[in-house]
């Protein structure tokens, strides 16, 4: 007693107590602390309060036990932790590790948000089963249809082992089924009474514990007793503190109002809490900046908090207690929307701690009592499902709780949470669902327990769904899918609570909108009058309450109580008929409609949800008997009826008035029909009970004469016409026939001024994916009308309601329709009748298999289709179903894309062709005519006939109520047809003169039909056609062989003669006397040859004119050619032309200044040979041996074994090492050419076009001089100058000749003082004049006779000082100060080196056509020709500087260079090189030789290559001592290069002997490495300067280094460069005493500076292997496997929700989103990182939108991905959810366009192709 005395007292009196009287018993002091906790903490809740919190209810949760849950008997856990993880950290009881496999416990894994969860068609029972990655990848899915998702937040669980979700066993070795388990199930659905109940049943009380569980642990009874109570009361306060809360935020709008607002403040404290709720409408900017201005926070803060309502779904951004303020700023954010509520802070704080449990119950789901993982779930379901208790409440206002008792005998906690879970937001809705999922996989009474109570309020559920929640997608409405679906589940709660007859209320009560104060009501209104105009038209959430129902009929069980039970085919009516004809419309006739609206989008909405489970409710009656088949058709017949004839008051009376009959002549005959015009009555698409109706009558085979029989009934004829009369049914039919024939007037044009609406509703009524729902099923119903009753009376009704009947009576003048008008008519009607007569599918209910089969050859019959294609022409049922796949497999081939912008396409297999019907209905007439076409040529290849007859193929149905069918064919009526049809067109064609519109169609459909006859009845039909006579006493047989022989009906003869002969062998004489004499036809074909063979002749003669004026062409074209060849080598005075300006369109030559664009970039491409990877090492042992030869490569798609490829991750995809790069210009030119007059002009036009769109996001920057080409819309900024390569043939001076000759050159020439002055202080030997930042530029071009001629070189010196000036960061070389002489990059090395690096790089892997890689494709002549202009570039420069010398400086430059080279000058005190050779790339001074001095090239190179030698040694010695300390290597067998390298060792220690450290330390790498490997490095890492030299020289002086007849041979590239390039291999170099000199020179030189200074003498080699970006996995999903371990994005440290991945490095950055913003909030993660990784641009995958990014100094675009699906298609944003896997080709695009540098120009030209106000809202 006194326990209880204590809790009255603590709920009674929380302040007084003082804390010296804190309660002892843990539960109580539980409830003290939270009771004392909103006032003592002043209502702030902070991460200390939560952390209290949990404390204390775990504490209250396991008392004295806490060893039973964590392994040290004293511990307790750590603040702010919660026991699962911690649990899982310290690998508790197995906690932690994976769960042991026990046989039929599911797998339960609950998605967390990001996480990739699978779907297998094959296996699964429906869309709802998924699998986690883990069940996925453990089981067998190949072959089947697969596809993948990302979960979008968290919730859903795995449904392995779960065996009602899957059709067969997916076997799982983690989840094995067990036998006791399916027994259960069975049981439960054979358990279903013989009649659902109307009234609720109670739920059953105890659930058992789930047995048959083998880790239990015993447990003593006091603890599972404070484990309940404590979970008992943590329930029961959430449940108290929603009491209180609203159900959806509004704002009161005055004080005295806010005051009143229920709440369960025992103080009624004036401290209120300002609380906004997440939506998706508003950016996080705007609600910043509302936060910002409201409450005066500062931005961070205020950014914090949005962020926080983003993620939890709510945030409190202010408490205080001046009430007028919060008002005012709450009414603020309720202007835009916002939601906002304002409550009293202690309700706000409670809610919190409510967060807060909700979190640890959450925990406890996945925690465990020992080993024993259920029992804490099994407790918590125990408290969930027993009724809450409740705390008396004495000092509040009261809140409006909802009276649960009137649903519910018992209500539970759970159905108070389900009911208060909109009060909740995002955070604690989903960690619900959570839990709740958490105990619905304990076992299948679990599972039927919560279903029921869901079932039992989900009215509730669904009125707050529909009407109330602000966040629908956390909604628990949405729980719906995971208990509906399962069978056992949906019969149990069918039967037992009637949901099906409730939720088929919610629908009607909502449309008819019978709703008040936000709920639906649930009793009937009296009148169910629909506005489509009303909000619930409006409302897009009503979708899913269709879908659940259509769950619910979709199991197998439930349908079978569909059919059993007449009460819901009677409910189901009732819903049907409310929707029946709305939103009907009428012709305008006069004037265009004013007012377009939109309604009917709505409309369509709902009635195609409606419809789709009509289709599910038909197909339930397969599983009925024919007497419950025939009570549910006379059911809907007689409801039909009723809302038809106006007897009840569904249909509007000012719109329709009771059908009546009107007697119709036609024929012989009279017949009484429904008078009806469609012109002028009201009509509306949707006839829902009709649809319901053609489902039905599609059981053809109960509806079969035999079974019919047995229950009394003769037939399909006598079921309706004994109990309605001929008139009802005429009615009936009228309304579907009604539609019919409007939508003829629609497509013919009679209704164009009812505007836009009516064509969206037949679109949409005919849309492929939607046909089958509507379309179809009117067309069905018309079909069984044929069999019910006489076929003449329906043929003319069809007349009548399409206005032809005058037309077919022969008197077209009465016609209500004029000319093209009344021909289209005639073609829809006969279009409608071919389809009634022809189309069997339905009269013979065709397996859904081959109707897939069916659709899909017709499909692909007019030419190949891509699979999206595909899916739209088909309806959406077929393209979801399980086997649409396979059958496409077996009737089409699969044709994978090859190049980079092709998707894959399905072509039909040649043998299916045979299936083809071109007059099936789904067919326009467009389509029909191309696959006629098709098909008669695949005849004519077959059968050699000129001109074949496709004969319609014969019905075949051979047993059901359609048997009959066919004898309508026989009908007078439809004979009357065909003749006037004919008779008619004739008739007009006649009096025109010409063929007038449609006839060709009409013609074709009336020669279908009459085929059809003579297949199906060729006696009967061949006889009346014969007899009867209509006008002028012609029969059909006449005027058709009047045809015969008429020249304009041609196209005719070959059907005609058909039926003319099928006719004969019927009835000979009736043919014989209309038809011409035969021997004329004998005479004709021969007048054809004749003709023919005229023709022929002539061609012949035409052909054989034209070879020889071609022949003489091209003769006078080669002696000119020749001639020209000639001239140029006498005289070289005439100007030479280079081809035409691309603006003014005039020959380009020396007259007048041009040059090439082109365009200059800063560069990040090239690499450095990274010294801290082993990896690196590895890569060059395995290199090809030649860079020249293409590798082969896997291009098969999709690539086959990718799972077993995918399997190895590695850290950033592979990516380079920021790091490792050398920073540079690189130039490219487009190959266009424009003069330098033109190129100021349109320059100039393009700051008028940025001026005058001064918003528009421009492609370039005029800042950087930018331009587009105007032609190809490549970017550039730069002229270049054009000039032809020297044609200077090799020397023939021996090297060492030469070598000589130079050295006493420069002994002869006078000591140079402004030369020597021009060089580098720092004794490097580089010219200040080709320096980017050199002042002595401007004073030079500042003499005005060098300003016009410098006007070119300007605009490249220009680019290259405004990159070098802001990248001094980026550069390692020594330079002058700005301001000083050679300040900035050194031309020669940083853009012409550069760039001539880049294109070989470029080349690499690529195949050269047989020669080396300066013959390759990829280097083409622009190129070179650029090379040339960077090179005419430097010389100028020099000329500039040295200005009044005779050569332009040439010849001091020259000597320079020599001086520079040969090492007796270098060390001698005349010069001050004191900078060792070998610490300059040895390929700068090439590049220097050819800009000055091109006729030496050949001998310098070969010094510059035994530098590069030298040098590559101590590079290598720097590398191989980092790696050496790493690494141990296996030794490679034998050398392969000896041919080469000879004495490798040798070398390798002469270089190095200058020095005694370096020597020591090289002596211990080569000891480490051996010969052989070191040899294979020297290969490797020398062999990039041979290509780029061969690029160079190539360029320069082509015709002194022709390819020797080794480059074409299949020797290694490194013996074909030498060989061209006249290069002695080292193995010569003992014979070379002139090179030994300079290299002893060279390196004592580099010795003994190495042994002064140690400092700066380090040499960095170049990467030399193939280039190669991120390496991504090959399928798509295998991203996400892992995505927390490789996708984490390193600001912030966590898993982005958008990734973007660096395809250069391989780094993960955050994509459009706020964390990783820079200061400023203007760049986001992908801009900074460009600026760290690739300098200027940057290419990244985006994993979410599954596209490439391409940046570019801020500009952007998105490009294609380069992951495709199955279907070879590309899939944005895993729209279509398929595995995607890599495409080789598309997959090298994105690496050749990042080594070519084309990403400016791809951003440029996407920015140039689309006009926008800027920004990246609009990419």
């Amino acid at each position: 007693m006194s326990s209880f005395i204590s809790l009255f007292n603590a709920s009674r009196h929380p302040v007084t107590m003082s804390p010296r009287d804190r309660p002892s018993d843990p539960l109580s002091r539980l409830r003290y602390a939270l009771e004392t906790m909103p006032s003592s903490r002043k209502y702030i809740f902070s991460p200390a309060t939560r952390a209290e919190v949990l404390s204390e209810l775990y504490d209250a949760f396991w008392g004295p036990y806490s060893h039973l849950f964590l392994p040290l008997s004293n511990s307790s856990l750590p603040m702010h932790a919660t026991l699962s993880n911690v649990q899982a950290d310290l690998g508790f009881a197995g906690a932690g590790s994976e769960d042991p496999i026990i046989p039929g416990r599911p797998c339960g894994h609950i998605f967390s948000k990001g996480e990739s969860c699978f779907r297998c068609k094959d296996c699964a029972l429906d869309d709802s089963c998924v699998l986690c990655s883990r069940c996925f990848h453990s089981s067998d899915h190949s072959d089947h249809n697969v596809s993948f998702f990302v979960a979008q937040q968290a919730g859903g669980c795995c449904d392995c082992g779960d065996i009602e979700a899957w059709r067969k066993p997916i076997s799982c070795p983690f989840h094995p089924l067990a036998p006791h388990i399916q027994a259960q199930i069975e049981q439960s659905l054979s358990a279903v009474d013989s009649t659902p109940r109307a009234v609720q049943r109670s739920i059953s009380e105890e659930i058992p514990f789930v047995e048959n569980y083998p880790y239990r642990v015993a447990i003593p009874p006091d603890l599972r007793d404070l484990m309940s109570r404590t979970i008992a009361y943590a329930l029961d306060f959430i449940l108290d503190t929603l009491d209180y809360s609203p159900d959806e935020a509004t704002v009161p709008s005055h004080e005295a109002d806010l005051r009143l607002q229920p709440s369960a403040d025992p103080m009624q404290k004036d401290q209120y809490a300002i609380i906004v709720w997440n939506d998706d409408k508003h950016s996080f900017d705007e609600v910043i900046k509302l936060i910002c201005e409201t409450t005066g926070h500062d931005k961070k803060t205020a950014s914090i908090m949005a962020h926080s309502i983003d993620d939890a779904g709510r945030e409190i951004i202010d408490i205080n207690g001046d009430v007028p303020r919060l008002l005012e700023a709450a009414h603020l954010m309720t202007k835009i929307e916002l939601g906002v509520t304002i409550r009293r802070a202690y309700d706000t704080f409670r809610e919190q701690v409510a967060c807060v449990i909700i979190e640890w119950l959450l925990d406890l789901t996945r925690s465990r009592l020992g080993a024993d993982t259920l029992i804490i779930k099994e407790i918590i379901a125990v408290e969930l499902l027993s009724p809450r208790r409740r705390e008396n409440t004495f000092f509040t206002s009261g809140p409006q709780i909802p009276n649960l008792a009137e649903d519910l005998a018992r209500p539970c906690r759970i159905d108070w949470l389900f009911v208060y879970h909109t009060r909740l937001w995002k955070k604690p809705r989903i960690h619900l669902k959570a839990i709740y999922a958490s105990i619905l996989t304990l076992s299948h009474p679990h599972k039927i327990a919560i279903a029921s109570h869901f079932a039992s309020i989900y009215h509730r559920v669904a009125d707050a769904y529909l009407l109330v929640d602000r966040e629908a997608e956390t909604s628990i409405k949405y729980f719906a899918l995971q208990l509906f679906t399962a069978p056992s589940v949906a019969l149990h709660i069918v039967s037992q609570h009637d949901l099906m007859t409730r939720l088929l209320d919610i629908i009607v009560n909502f449309f008819t909108n019978h709703i008040e104060d936000k709920h639906i009501l649930t009793t009937s209104p009296a009148k169910q009058d629909i506005d489509v105009d009303s909000p619930p038209f409006r409302s897009k959430r009503f979708m899913p309450v269709f879908s659940d129902l259509r769950y619910l009929c979709h199991n197998r069980p439930v349908q079978q109580l569909i059919a059993r039970h007449p009460a819901f085919i009677r409910k189901f009516v009732k819903v049907c008929q409310v929707f029946m004809c709305i939103n009907a419309n009428k012709r305008v006739a006069s004037s265009h409609v004013e007012y377009e609206t939109d309604v009917w989008i709505s409309v369509f909405n709902v009635t195609l949800s409606l419809s789709r489970v009509i289709k599910v409710y038909g197909e339930a009656f397969a599983f009925a008997t024919p007497t419950q088949l025939v009570g549910a058709i006379t059911t809907v017949v007689r409801e039909i009826l009723a809302v038809c004839t106006l007897s009840t008051d569904r249909l509007d009376k000012e719109k329709f008035s009771k059908p009546m009959l009107h007697e119709v002549e036609f024929g012989d005959a009279q017949y009484q029909i429904v008078d009806f015009n469609v012109l002028e009555g009201w009509v509306s698409f949707h006839h829902s009970l009709h649809w319901l109706l053609a489902d039905l009558l599609k059981h053809v085979d109960i509806l079969s004469e035999e079974s019919l029989k047995q229950i009394g009934v003769s037939g399909v004829r006598d079921l309706f016409l004994r109990p309605f009369n001929e008139g009802a049914i005429l009615t009936l039919i009228d309304f579907p026939l009604r539609v019919l024939a409007m939508i003829a007037q629609i497509r013919a044009g009679l209704w164009v001024r009812n505007g836009f609406p009516i064509r969206g509703q037949l679109l949409h009524y005919r849309d492929f994916m939607l046909r089958e729902l509507c379309y179809d099923q009117d067309l069905f119903i018309l079909q069984s009308s044929l069999i019910i009753l006489d076929p003449n009376i329906i043929i003319v009704s069809i007349l009548d309601r399409f206005g032809l009947l005058s037309f077919f009576r022969g008197e077209v003048e009465k016609s209500p329709y004029e000319g093209a008008h009344l021909l289209s008519m005639v073609e829809e009607l006969l279009y409608v009748l071919i389809t009634i007569l022809g189309e069997r599918a339905s009269a013979t209910k065709l397996p859904f298999q081959r109707a897939i089969r069916r659709e899909i050859v017709h499909a692909l019959a007019a030419g190949p289709s891509s699979f999206t294609d595909l899916a739209k022409r088909v309806s959406e049922r077929m393209a979801d179903d399980v086997s649409f796949e396979r059958v496409l497999k077996d009737v089409s081939h699969f044709r994978a894309p090859e190049s980079t912008s092709d998707t894959g396409v399905y072509e039909l297999k040649d043998e299916a062709y045979d299936e083809v019907d071109p007059f099936t209905f789904h067919y326009t007439r467009n389509k029909r005519e191309e696959v006629e076409v098709i098909l008669k040529n695949r005849l004519r290849k077959k059968t050699g006939v000129k001109d074949p007859v496709i004969v319609p193929k014969p019905l075949t149905i051979t047993s059901g109520p359609f048997s009959i069918l066919p004898s309508v064919l026989e009908s007078e009526a439809l004979l009357q047809v065909m003749f006037y049809a004919i008779y008619n067109v004739i008739a007009l064609t006649n009096s025109a003169g010409t063929a007038p519109p449609s006839a060709e169609a009409i013609l074709d459909q009336t020669f279908q039909l009459i085929m059809l006859a003579l297949v199906e009845r060729p006696s009967v039909f061949s006889h009346v056609s014969v007899i009867k006579p209509f006008a002028e006493e012609k029969k059909l047989a006449d005027i058709i062989c009047a045809m015969e022989h008429d020249e304009k009906y041609k196209p005719y003869k070959s059907r005609i003669d058909w039926v003319l002969t099928e006719i004969s062998k019927h009835v000979p004489e009736g043919v014989q006397p209309p038809r011409k004499i035969l021997s004329l036809a004998v005479l004709a074909p021969d007048v054809e040859g004749v003709k023919k063979r005229a023709a022929k002749a002539r061609q012949e003669a035409i052909m054989a004119e034209m070879k020889a004026q071609q022949a003489s062409f091209s003769l006078n074209f080669e002696e000119e050619e020749e001639e020209n060849d000639q001239d140029m080598d006498e005289t070289s005075d005439e100007l030479s032309s280079y081809g035409t300006c691309i603006v003014c369109q005039e020959d380009l030559n020396e007259a007048k200044a041009f040059g090439s664009l082109g365009l200059v970039q800063p560069s990040r491409l090239l690499r450095k040979h990274p010294d801290s990877h082993s990896q690196y090492l590895n890569e060059l042992m395995t290199m090809p041996q030649s860079l020249d030869r293409a590798s082969p490569r896997d291009t098969t798609f999709p690539p086959a074994n990718a799972e077993e490829l995918d399997n190895t991750s590695s850290p950033n995809f592979d990516g380079f090492p920021t790091q490792y790069t050398r920073f540079g210009l690189h130039a490219s030119v487009c190959g266009h050419m424009m003069h330098l007059d033109c190129f100021q002009v349109y320059n100039s036009s393009i700051r008028q076009r940025h001026r005058s769109h001064a918003t528009r996001n421009h492609p370039e920057n005029i800042q950087r001089k930018e331009y587009i080409c105007p032609l190809c819309k490549s970017l550039g900024n730069v002229l270049l100058p054009v000039l032809h390569p020297s044609n200077a043939p090799a020397s023939q001076t021996p090297f060492p000749d030469w070598i000589r000759a130079a050295g006493i050159s420069v002994l002869k020439s006078k000591p140079d003082s402004v030369m020597d002055s021009l060089q580098f202080r720092s004794g490097t030997g580089e010219f200040v004049f080709w320096s980017a930042q050199d002042p002595g530029y401007g004073a030079a071009v500042r003499k005005p006779e060098a300003v016009t001629s410098t006007k070119m070189l300007d605009t490249l010196m220009l680019s290259s000082r405004l990159v070098s000036q802001q990248t001094r960061h980026l550069r390692e070389r020594p330079e002058p100060e700005v301001g000083e002489r050679g300040a900035g990059m050194y031309l020669p090395e940083d853009l012409v080196g550069y760039t001539i690096s880049a294109i070989e790089v470029a080349a690499r892997g690529t195949d050269s056509s047989g020669g080396i890689v300066a013959d390759s494709l990829s280097l083409s002549d622009t190129q070179s020709r650029m090379i040339r202009g960077l090179l005419a570039s430097l010389t100028r420069l020099a000329a500039l500087e040295l200005d009044g010398r005779p050569d332009g400086g040439r010849e001091s430059v020259k000597q320079a260079i020599i001086k520079r080279l040969l090492p007796e000058w270098s060390r001698t005190s005349l010069t001050s090189f004191s900078y060792p050779l070998l610490l300059r790339d040895p390929f700068t001074v090439l590049i220097e030789t050819a800009a000055v001095a091109p006729e030496m090239l050949q001998h310098v190179l070969i010094l510059c290559y035994y530098a590069c030698l030298a040098r590559t040694v101590i590079g290598m010695v720097y590398v191989l001592n980092k790696a050496r300390t790493y690494s141990a290597f296996q030794q490679p067998a034998v050398r392969a290069h000896a041919d080469i390298f000879g004495d490798v060792r040798m070398f390798f220690m002469s270089v190095v002997r200058h020095s005694p450290v370096f020597e020591h330390t090289a002596t211990l790498v080569f000891d480490a490495f051996g010969e052989a490997r070191i040899e294979k490095m020297l290969y490797a890492f020398t062999l990039p300067f041979l290509r780029r030299a061969a690029i160079l020289c190539r360029s320069v002086v082509p015709l002194t280094f022709p390819t020797s007849l080794l480059g074409a041979s299949n020797v290694n590239e490194y013996k074909r460069l030498l060989a061209t390039l006249g290069i002695p291999p080292l193995a010569d170099l003992p014979n070379q005493d002139t090179l030994q000199n300079a290299l002893s020179g060279w390196c004592a030189h580099y010795g003994h500076s190495h042994a002064a200074s140690q400092l700066n003498c380090g040499v960095v080699l170049d990467y030399a292997a193939v280039y190669g970006i991120a390496r991504l996995p090959l399928i798509l999903d295998n991203l996400f496997g892992e995505r927390d371990k490789v996708m984490k994005c390193h600001r912030c440290n966590t898993v982005p929700t958008d990734a973007a991945i660096c395809l250069i490095c391989g780094v993960t950055c955050c994509m459009a989103s706020h964390c990783c913003q820079d200061e400023l909030g203007i760049r986001g993660e992908c801009n900074m990182h460009t600026r760290e990784c690739g300098g200027a641009i940057g290419v990244y995958f985006v994993v979410k939108r599954c596209s490439l990014l391409y940046l570019y100094a801020g500009h952007g675009t998105f490009a294609q991905s380069p992951y495709l699906d199955v279907h070879g298609e590309v899939d944005v944003s895993m729209r279509r959810g398929r595995r995607q896997y890599i495409h080789p080709a598309r997959w090298e695009e994105v690496r050749k366009t990042w080594l070519n540098h084309g990403i400016p120009t791809a951003v440029a030209r996407k920015l140039e192709s689309t006009v926008d106000s800027g920004g990246w809202e609009t990419l």
